[in-house]
């Protein structure tokens, strides 16, 4: 009976599991990121109190986002005892005593004190590269693992870790294949499929595509694959594996294979002795969108265009560590250096949280002169290219590299220009990750006023960025089409859903006619740019008279305080006005402003009557909110109601008791999910960058 099996069965094998206090800094939220840089890769330590065990390393397994195992497994032996210091793999080892948590944009770090001889330093590093194309297409993800004696002693130490088939696939019924080999000075474990199925999932897991699981090839290196109890086992027993490979191809469940490595470090004294693992996978065509021509097209991962085979990817990842780590530096060192000047501390506690899980919803695609970029909509309902959950995360984008955004709009444009979509507003999504097939029959979920206008805003967005006029020339038709419906439909919403479609249908919504008129007056400089002078002229004075009814239909002036409404017709109706954020991200909030001052002020003023303990509600329906559209609201409130909007969130994250990747929805008042809704990793965390993404 494996180790598994006997956790399953309720075999008691776990040593004492009593762990030291550890410190949590800047906070300790509710799920750690580990290894976080794809849809796919996307394992994270459950830490709130809802199912997690705290934030210690030893003693839970590391789960991917929609909680399957994703088996991690570490011991380290010191002068011949055994310590478990990664994951939950029995064989009665005691945990090692976590003493330290912190994290920033890129990193996740412990520190461990093992029975007061050794020190050991575990690093998690996931870069983030938004304009190095080539390693941002790299899957994969870094685990460096130091230790140094803390007693002026050496001690004899060995180190394990190993990954199990988990990985590979949702499905444990598959049967997976491995092999052990080297190359470039990097040893790996490859394992994968036996029965690849592209562009299909199980469990939101990829049924097709190859992992490596890597460290360097060194001659104190022994390794083993096989079941978990016959490899932890030998390591338990004997500081060493017997660098062997298991004839036997099975399920991932059957004897549970998993793929381990064992590095004998020797006397360690006070010298740190450090140990680099990788973890990744690699596939060769990875979307298919319905896009040019008829049919689908698959578009290859993008690594493919730089790389000449996967072991040429997975040698290079491995290798480029010391240059990873230093650009890794610099964008913790930038985020960390303008959110604390933007906001302070509680600032930096949301943002240095939300870079590895906003860009580990996106999937790199095409070449390098033609980069396509596919968002997966994590566990709301995996939606692929949803133009609402792009909006979102827009400030993110534009903060670490504008040009993301015509790779991300790219796709839609595709798909709608060639004829594939018959409504005149712009759709919601394209299919399901990772089938992008889109809706030629325009059944898409029907949210068209808000996507009109999304699409047209993001798209003045980039262009004011990146200066590139002629990409509103490329599109201008189809951006006018839009522009049409918002004339249409904007001053006055029909009955219907928006962005926020779990809250339910309504009409006369006042924050979404505020998006659709706003997309009137970034449709009217879209216009300028573009050479059409006579839309220009039409298009904002339609705005001009549209922002001036709306304020006369959207805002209760009789209230103490006044406030905008949350539909024209329910005075006593209020809400987050987050798309208000729109008309100062594209700079009409400076000289000649679209949207009156009084507006800005009016809102700022009325939030912080409305606050529970833990966020301002997303309005009157429910106690529930939205930390992306918070931050939207605190960038543009007074600093006093900004700051207390971060001190909220900030909060949040250090107490709630949820326990998987960071929420963007939670109840306001019990820190808790909403009953029936669990959001979880989605990339509308990028928002949090609302601030910074300011011109």
């Amino acid at each position: 009976m494996g180790f598994r099996s006997a956790l399953v069965a309720g075999v008691a094998l776990f040593g004492s599991l009593t762990h030291a206090a550890s410190s949590f800094s800047p906070a300790r939220p509710p799920a750690i990121p580990l290894a976080v840089k794809s849809p796919y890769l996307n394992s994270w330590l459950q830490v709130g109190s809802d199912g997690g065990n705290g934030g210690y390393l030893a003693g839970e397994w590391p789960k991917f986002w929609s909680q399957q195992v994703t088996g991690w497994a570490g011991f380290i032996r010191v002068d011949g005892t055994a310590y478990n210091w990664l994951g939950a793999p029995g064989g009665g080892a005691d945990a090692v005593d976590q003493t330290d948590f912190s994290y920033t944009s890129t990193r996740s770090t412990f520190i461990m004190n093992v029975a007061d001889k050794v020190e050991m330093n575990i690093t998690f590093l996931s870069p983030v590269t938004p304009s190095d194309l080539r390693r941002q297409s790299l899957v994969f993800s870094y685990l460096e693992v130091a230790v140094s004696s803390t007693d002026g002693a050496s001690h004899d130490v060995q180190l394990y870790a190993d990954v199990s088939g988990e990985w590979a696939s949702g499905d444990l019924d598959a049967v997976i294949t491995w092999e052990y080999n080297t190359a470039d000075g990097v040893a790996y474990h490859q394992f994968q499929r036996q029965d690849q199925e592209e562009i299909t999932e199980t469990n939101q897991q990829p049924n097709w595509g190859t992992w490596f699981w890597s460290t360097k090839d060194v001659d104190n290196l022994s390794y083993q694959s096989g079941a978990d109890s016959d490899v932890r086992g030998a390591f338990l027993d004997n500081g060493v594996l017997p660098s062997t490979t298991d004839p036997n191809f099975r399920a991932v469940q059957s004897d549970w294979p998993v793929f381990g490595f064992a590095n004998d470090l020797g006397s360690v004294g006070s010298e740190s002795v450090s140990t680099l693992y990788t973890i990744g996978m690699t596939q060769g065509g990875a979307i298919s969108l319905l896009g040019e021509g008829s049919d689908l097209t698959t578009y290859p991962a993008l690594w493919n265009d730089y790389f000449d085979n996967d072991i040429d990817a997975m040698t290079f990842f491995y290798n480029d560590y010391d240059e990873s780590t230093s650009i890794a530096t610099d964008l913790d060192n930038k985020v960390a250096s303008d959110s604390l000047a933007a906001a302070g501390q509680n600032y930096l506690t949301l943002t240095s949280l939300s870079v590895r899980q906003a860009f580990a919803t996106l999937q790199f695609t095409g070449t390098d002169s033609d980069p396509l970029v596919f968002l997966k909509e994590i566990s709301s309902n995996s939606d692929i290219q949803t133009v609402d959950v792009i909006f979102p995360m827009i400030p993110i984008v534009l903060y670490t590299n504008a040009a993301l955004l015509d790779y991300l709009l790219k796709p839609l444009f595709l798909n709608q220009e060639n004829g594939h979509y018959p409504n005149t507003n712009a759709i919601h999504d394209l299919g399901t990750f990772p089938l992008a097939k889109g809706y030629p029959d325009g059944t898409d979920e029907p949210q068209p006023l808000e996507e009109c206008g999304n699409m047209i805003i993001m798209v003045l967005a980039y262009a004011q960025r990146t200066g590139d006029d002629a990409y509103l020339t490329q599109h201008y038709p189809i951006l006018k089409q839009w522009a049409g419906y918002l004339v249409d439909e904007a001053l006055i919403p029909a009955d219907q859903i928006s962005t926020d479609d779990f809250a339910g249908s309504l009409a006369n919504q006042t924050n979404l006619a505020l998006k659709g008129i706003i997309g009137l007056r970034a449709m009217s400089e879209i216009a300028a740019r573009a050479g059409e002078d006579g839309d220009a002229t039409s298009f904002g004075d339609t705005a001009d008279s549209y922002i001036a009814q709306w304020q006369d239909l959207g805002i209760n002036r009789g209230a103490d305080p006044p406030h905008t409404t949350l539909s024209y017709n329910e005075p006593d109706s209020h809400g987050l006005l987050y798309n208000l954020y729109a008309d100062a991200l594209l700079g009409y909030h400076t000289g000649d402003q679209f949207v009156p001052q009084s507006v800005y002020d009016m809102q700022s003023a009325f939030y912080p009557d409305q606050a529970l303990p833990y966020g301002v509600p997303l309005d009157t329906r429910h106690n529930y909110t939205k930390t992306d559209w918070m931050t939207w609201c605190a960038s543009i409130a007074s600093d006093d109601t900004r700051d207390l909007f971060l001190r909220l969130m900030a909060g949040w994250i250090d107490s709630t008791p949820t326990n998987l990747a960071l929420s963007d929805l939670y109840d306001a008042e019990t820190a808790n999910y909403p009953d029936g809704l669990q959001f979880t990793a989605r990339p509308v965390v990028g928002g949090h960058f609302a601030l910074l993404a300011l011109p």
